[in-house]
């Protein structure tokens, strides 16, 4: 355990480097660029690009595909056969991307005759972006066998060093776009699409000449019958994230169709907010993930699933450490941050935060059925939950009800159904104990969640709206989370188990500068 747990201490510390300095200018970008390209332009980009955007989540499961076969043939020790999983990711990936340009192409004509509701003067703008955004997506899914490859080593100083490099690239675009004078939104997303370009090109001159198996020969190193469990487990995986994507991107339709760009800049807003916290956890499954896949490689199951349902716990806390005092000082800090800040925006990063502080207390078992691999039924049950919001919303909007009601039927139907899918078949598969998860996950980080949000909400009615209220609630709910963290949250072992990662730490910090 304590190898293991150096390990993701070590891959972290490189990963969350990069997230500090990502956060603060990230959140500085979309200030800049909502200042420069207005509500509506952005609410535009915002449908737009989302669009084009959802389909990186289709990126995303294949990465988890690619990722997933390559710790599994490390952790049975099968050099060869790395070689071959990379082949084929790269055949899934240029024929996937193929698709998706014919695919995205047909969808144009009929997002902008039938769809979008966009004023008629930024048309030809929209179009733009949304072409520009093709370009992105295509070079995103090209990148994605490499992506797999450096996640999959465990080689996070590098992730760190190219999101880094991204992060300041995508500053120096916020500061053209506020500046420029050719039309901003045009200009925004073909700067967006070059540095797409950019990173693909980058990677993929880094995987060839860093790792062995990354070699381009298909006919030498082609398995058929792997093909066909990579595109079989690519494919079920599949089935869950479309019917996330479509749920997600259809939730933004429908705020579109019924009340206008303006709900959507306040839901771009939101998830901007709520990506940038996420980063926190995000950054933990990032470096726990190819461990759990080697695990499941070695066939040690009992281990798996004590690493994910820590992980689980772990990174919904790490989030919320976050976002608790963020959530309650929503008002002010958004007013400091945005200026002008779009109808619905507080509200809408509020449900949104708290829809994914429960999403992250299944997403470290998640991972466990992932690397299992016997995914097909949990695809389809998981797909029937994520997509039920859309038309449960769809309806309550059709008859009056406030947009509130986006988040909630979203929390109800995602979150807490979907997750319990997600304990069910961990329980199936990996041998999770679902009275164990409950009483050592759920539970204890419910209990947290109360006791930090209470004690910050006493400054926050008793002081007035100020950057002394802020961080006083920000003071209170670290004391509170931390003393709730050590007594409360963890088990007797996790708790032994943080005090020799944090004693070897230390050693090694005293080592390194006596």
């Amino acid at each position: 355990m304590s190898s293991t747990a150096n390990r993701v201490i070590k891959n972290s510390g490189y990963l969350y480097a990069n997230m500090g300095f990502s956060m603060f200018v990230s959140l500085y970008s979309t200030r800049l660029i909502l200042n420069a390209l207005g509500t509506s332009d952005f609410g535009i980009f915002a449908i737009v690009g989302g669009a084009i955007g959802m389909l990186g989540f289709i990126g995303g499961a294949m990465n988890v595909s690619t990722q997933r076969f390559i710790n599994y043939a490390e952790g049975a020790n099968k050099k060869e056969t790395q070689k071959s999983i990379f082949n084929i990711s790269i055949i899934i990936h240029s024929i996937l991307s193929f698709i998706f340009l014919i695919v995205l192409e047909i969808a144009f004509y009929i997002f902008f005759n039938n769809i979008l509701n966009i004023p008629q003067e930024r048309v030809y703008a929209a179009k733009c972006i949304y072409q520009f955004m093709v370009l992105s997506t295509i070079m995103t899914i090209l990148t994605v066998p490499y992506n797999a490859i450096v996640t999959a080593h465990e080689n996070m100083l590098y992730y760190a060093k190219i999101g880094f490099l991204q992060t300041f690239l995508k500053l120096c675009i916020a500061l053209f776009i506020t500046y420029t004078m050719y039309d901003k939104l045009i200009m925004y997303g073909l700067l967006m699409a070059i540095l797409s370009i950019t990173v693909m090109i980058i990677m993929r001159i880094y995987c060839q000449r860093k790792y062995e198996e990354c070699i381009i020969n298909p006919r030498k190193y082609i398995d058929k019958q792997l093909m066909k469990k990579m595109i079989k487990f690519a494919g079920w995986n599949m089935i869950t994230t479309s019917s996330s994507m479509i749920s997600m991107y259809g939730m933004g339709l429908i705020l579109n169709n019924i009340f206008g760009t303006i709900l959507n800049a306040a839901q771009g807003i939101a998830n901007q907010i709520s990506g940038q916290l996420m980063v926190f956890s995000n950054t933990m499954l990032s470096a726990v993930n190819p461990i759990i896949g080697k695990k499941a490689g070695e066939g040690n199951y009992k281990s798996l699933v004590e690493t994910a349902q820590t992980t689980s716990k772990m990174s919904s806390l790490l989030l919320a450490f976050f976002a608790i005092p963020f959530m309650i000082e929503a008002p002010w800090i958004m007013q400091i941050w945005l200026k002008n800040v779009p109808e619905w925006a507080i509200l809408f990063c509020r449900l949104e935060i708290l829809r994914n502080i429960i999403d992250q207390l299944v997403n470290g078992i998640n991972g466990a059925i992932n690397a299992d691999g016997r995914i097909y039924r949990y695809s389809i049950f998981r797909s029937i939950f994520n997509f039920i919001p859309l038309p449960i919303t769809f309806y309550l909007f059709s008859i009056g009800f406030s947009p509130i009601w986006l988040y909630i039927v979203w929390i109800i139907c995602w979150s807490i159904l979907g997750g319990s899918v997600t304990i069910f078949f961990c329980h199936k598969n990996c041998g999770l104990n679902i009275y164990e998860y409950y009483k050592n996950v759920l539970l204890k980080s419910v209990t947290l969640f109360l006791i930090v949000g209470s004690s910050g909400l006493i400054p926050h009615y008793i002081m007035h709206s100020s950057l002394t209220r802020t961080i006083s609630v920000c003071l209170t709910t670290s004391i509170a989370f931390l003393f709730s963290f050590w007594t409360i949250a963890i088990t007797p072992k996790e708790r032994n188990d943080l005090k020799n990662v944090l004693s070897t730490f230390r050693k090694k910090i005293y080592q390194k500068y006596k």
